[in-house]
């Protein structure tokens, strides 16, 4: 049986011989013979156009058929006259044609990484054989050495997704349908974004969010802090609110499908401090800080002559008075030299010789 696509072109061959002492008159081809009626295509309305008849040397005949219909199925036969009534000759049986509508691709059922599957190029029919077939892969033509109607993929990966389709060799208009070739693979890619991407400040919100490369589609998340030994969230996103500086560290998330999981590599998640605490800190740190300050008295008062004149003698004998809406300065500095917080600048002043030190009301100062 010869199959043959739907609006293919096809070659039909047959061969004959006779005794010496007959002529031949006539030679041709007919379709589904009946005793004392045999029609040559070559005359008939239905094939004339598209039949062609050839011979070679060996004396095979051969009829070319094209664009062949579900109606063209049947038995061919090759018909012999000779010169006498009686001396007919037919080639029976001949080939019979079956025609089929279109190529089908057949793929397993699920394809994962590593496999090595193999594709079908099919029919209703049987095209194989002598045959060439023509594999694509997205429309573009494979390798040319290609050319059974099987296709094997070695060792698929996520590069062999693609829609494959296949044709009978120089007839890539009668190609099959494309069908749809997805390698399943467990996650790859891993990797975390954060959001906000700028500058964190404490008492902010903190979404950390995980994607991934897998099919199928990862769907369990995990997310873990470094050096600690259980997860931390779960979900695609984990947030964080109010973050502060017990939140910073380095944070990864693991993504997983049936096939498999992988781990990010973790990204580091630190918090800036406010302002505010900033300066509280600041002022917390170190005595020294207050080297480079001044202390402001809450009390305003006035400042007599006896109390402001210089104890060796000073020129300065009229009395002076603070504005009522200023705060006197005292610049620990000019008073003595070695203090470094209040309490020790007391100290190191209770020791000086400059008897106003002495007066309690003199250190007037809000701590």
């Amino acid at each position: 049986m010869k199959c043959a696509l739907k609006g293919s072109t096809i070659n039909l061959s047959g061969s004959f011989k006779h005794p010496d002492n007959v002529t031949v008159a006539e030679k041709f081809w007919t379709v589904n013979p009946v005793r004392g009626q045999s029609i040559s295509l070559m005359n008939h309305s239905d094939y004339r156009d598209r039949v062609q008849l050839f011979q070679n040397e060996e004396a095979m005949f051969f009829l070319r058929f094209s664009n062949v219909t579900h109606e063209d199925e049947g038995m061919y036969c090759l018909r012999i006259l000779t010169g006498v009534e009686k001396q007919r000759f037919l080639g029976f049986p001949g080939p019979e044609l079956k025609v089929t509508g279109t190529l089908r691709v057949e793929i397993p059922a699920e394809i994962i990484e590593g496999e090595s599957p193999v594709l079908f190029c099919k029919t209703t029919c049987d095209l194989s054989g002598k045959t060439n077939f023509t594999w694509y892969k997205n429309g573009k033509r494979l390798s040319e050495r290609i050319v059974s109607d099987q296709l094997l993929l070695p060792s698929v990966s996520s590069d062999d997704t693609g829609n494959y389709s296949c044709a009978v060799r120089d007839q890539k208009h009668l190609s099959s349908p494309a069908v749809t070739l997805s390698v399943r693979y467990p996650p790859k890619s891993v990797s975390v974004s954060i959001s906000p991407s700028g500058v964190i400040v404490e008492g902010d919100s903190v979404t950390l969010s995980c994607s991934s490369d897998s099919n199928p589609p990862a769907l369990i998340f995990s997310w873990f802090k470094e050096n600690q030994s259980s997860a931390v969230g779960s979900g695609q996103s984990f947030s964080i609110s109010s973050f502060n500086s017990s939140h910073s560290g380095r944070f990864y998330c693991e993504a997983q499908n049936k096939h498999g999981s992988q781990r990010s590599a973790s990204v580091s998640v630190t918090v800036k401090e406010s302002s505010s605490s900033l300066i509280t800190v600041a002022v917390g740190i170190s005595a020294s800080v207050c080297v480079h300050v001044h202390f402001f008295s809450s009390h305003r008062k006035r400042v007599t002559s006896s109390e402001e004149q210089n104890p060796r003698g000073s020129r300065h004998s009229k009395t002076l008075e603070a504005p009522e809406d200023t705060y006197m300065t005292l610049d620990p500095q000019s008073r003595c030299s070695e203090y470094d917080t209040l309490d020790n600048m007391k100290r190191s002043c209770e020791n000086t010789d400059d008897p106003k030190a002495q007066d309690p009301t003199y250190y007037n100062i809000v701590q």
